[in-house]
C-alpha cells in the first residue's frame, strides 16, 4: 500500500538531513590556509631572540651599522610580537595579526619613556593570499595619511615583506628606488635582550 507523507512529514526529514549535512561540515577540519601556515611557521622560534644583519641597503646608513637582534617574543592565538633591537636603540616592535581576512603588519615604534613616536604605527595589510613561507604587505591607507602628515611622502609606496628560507627569516622594504633587505639568523638562539621600549616585562 502506498503511504503519503505528510508536508510537516517531509519538512522534518529535510531539516533533519540539512542536520547532518551541518554537522558534518562543522566536524570537518578546515583547510589551513597561507596565512595560517606562515603565522604557524613562527612557532618553533616563539620566545626566542636571534642575531640579524641587513644584507641589502641602497641608501646605507650609520645607524643600521650596530647590532642587530630580533626577539619573537610573543607568540598568542592572532598575534606575534616581534621587538627589533638596533645597538642600544629598543623602540621597535613588529606586530603580525591574523584579522580572519589576511595578516596586519605593523611597526611600532616607542620612545624610551614608553611613549609612541610620530611616525607609528605605521604597516600594510596583505592583498592577497601570500605562501606559507612569503607574505607581503602593502602599505595601508591609514600609514600612508600618516608618512605625508610627517613629510615622508616617499613611504606612501612602501611594501613590505617577510619570508623564509631555510634557517633565515628576511624582512625586505621596498618602492621605487629604495631596497633594505634584513636576514635574521634562527639557526641558533642568542641571548634574550633587554626589553623593548614600552614593554613592562
Amino acid at each position: 500500500m502506498h503511504v503519503h507523507r505528510s508536508r510537516a512529514q517531509k519538512l522534518g526529514a529535510a531539516a533533519t538531513a540539512l542536520f547532518a549535512t551541518l554537522f558534518v561540515a562543522a566536524c570537518q577540519p578546515q583547510a589551513e590556509t597561507p596565512h595560517d601556515a606562515f603565522l604557524a611557521t613562527f612557532k618553533p622560534y616563539c620566545g626566542n631572540a636571534y642575531a640579524a644583519n641587513v644584507v641589502t641597503d641602497n641608501q646605507p646608513s650609520a645607524a643600521w651599522q650596530q647590532e642587530l637582534v630580533v626577539h619573537i617574543r610573543d607568540c598568542e592565538k592572532d598575534t606575534i610580537r616581534m621587538p627589533l633591537h638596533v645597538g642600544e636603540d629598543r623602540s621597535r616592535t613588529w606586530v603580525l595579526t591574523h584579522t580572519g581576512q589576511g595578516i596586519d603588519f605593523q611597526h611600532i615604534h616607542l620612545h624610551e619613556d614608553g611613549t609612541p613616536d610620530a611616525i607609528s604605527p605605521y604597516g600594510g595589510h596583505t592583498a592577497a593570499a601570500g605562501a606559507a613561507n612569503r607574505q607581503a604587505f602593502p602599505v595601508d591607507e591609514a600609514s600612508k595619511a600618516l608618512f605625508i602628515a610627517n613629510g615622508l611622502d616617499v613611504s606612501t609606496a612602501n611594501t613590505w615583506i617577510i619570508s623564509f628560507d631555510g634557517d633565515t627569516m628576511y624582512y625586505e622594504l621596498s618602492r621605487p628606488g629604495r631596497e633594505f633587505v634584513v636576514a635574521v639568523d634562527l639557526s641558533q638562539p642568542i641571548a634574550e635582550p633587554p626589553a623593548a621600549w614600552g614593554y613592562n616585562l
